[in-house]
């Protein structure tokens, strides 16, 4: 499950269209950074386990997100750092250890036709994308930047620290705010954690824990985002993600802030996530916080390339 995904589409939920793009549209973006790319270009989201790319030219690389065993020409190497590759590499993602998508950024981006302003693969409506699926042997994916004289492999010591948006030693944690001013959050969502279904995909995260109770009925399909919490009648919810519809006829008992997506993106099957009330002060707060914080690494990381150009 290794799709080619940029930030997404948007302007479409009017038609039907999701947004679709990165689960993980900060690890995503720092990687782009590392290869001197704007933040939209399109990635690889490798999805627990990942591919063999064989690399005709010579170019850069990084990898974010998960923890993943990723080695070139058999040797490992290490995530949130920008990596030099000679032509003729062989790059192999293994299993992800930690977390559970990994983006890998190519100097340049990967070339493929923008459909509705996006790259994006929206796997549901099979379009966008390398022909609307996953990868597949034999896939062949242009790079729209030209081959770079790299002779061998540039390893750097220096890194980007992902915190505090991954932090895989603490549990995960989702605010909500209410589905209106007033709230409206059940009480039971905040009572214990929950677990995260097998039956999870880009679509969202189902979720398993005590059922909630509440007597709202089954409703006119209103209208849903990413981020949404639904409640089907089993009173288990469902975390809406990426790839969500753009609408729906489940109960909306609540709404994920944009600041918590990425570690919720990085959630595997079994792993367990709290939710916790959220105001809407915070929520922007958090979401300028975190913008911040990606200005500041954009900084960092620009400052390392002109220190390495001036060095030659």
């Amino acid at each position: 499950m290794t799709t080619v995904q940029d930030l997404g589409r948007t302007g479409s939920r009017h038609l039907g269209i999701g947004q679709s793009g990165a689960m993980d549209a900060y690890s995503h973006t720092i990687a782009n950074l590392l290869v001197g790319n704007p933040a939209n270009a399109a990635t690889l989201e490798v999805t627990l386990a990942g591919p063999t790319l064989a690399f005709r030219t010579s170019t850069i690389i990084a990898v974010c997100g998960a923890d993943a065993d990723v080695r070139v020409d058999g040797i490992e190497i290490p995530g949130w750092r920008p990596i030099r590759l000679p032509a003729g590499t062989t790059l192999s993602f293994g299993a992800c250890r930690r977390g559970a998508r990994a983006y890998l950024a190519i100097a340049g981006g990967i070339r493929v036709s923008a459909l509705l302003g996006s790259a994006s693969t929206d796997l549901r409506g099979a379009f966008g994308g390398m022909r609307g699926r996953a990868l597949m042997r034999g896939d062949v994916l242009d790079i729209a930047k030209a081959g770079m004289a790299i002779a061998a492999l540039d390893i750097p010591a220096w890194s980007i620290d992902p915190s505090p948006e991954l932090q895989w030693d603490i549990p995960a944690i989702a605010r909500v705010i209410g589905p209106d001013r007033s709230g409206g959050v059940p009480d039971d969502l905040f009572a214990s954690s929950w677990r995260v279904a097998p039956a999870s995909n880009r679509q969202g995260l189902r979720l398993e824990g005590t059922a909630i109770t509440q007597d709202t009925p089954m409703s006119i399909s209103e209208p849903v985002l990413p981020g949404t919490l639904q409640l089907p009648p089993d009173g288990q919810p469902i975390l809406l993600m990426a790839d969500a519809q753009t609408h729906g006829g489940y109960p909306r008992i609540g709404h994920v802030i944009r600041a918590d997506w990425p570690r919720l993106a990085q959630l595997r099957p079994g792993e367990r996530v709290h939710f916790r009330p959220c105001t809407r002060e915070e929520a922007s707060q958090s979401r300028l916080d975190q913008a911040h914080r990606l200005a500041r690494i954009a900084l960092a990381i620009a400052g390392r390339r002109q220190a390495k150009a001036s060095s030659r």
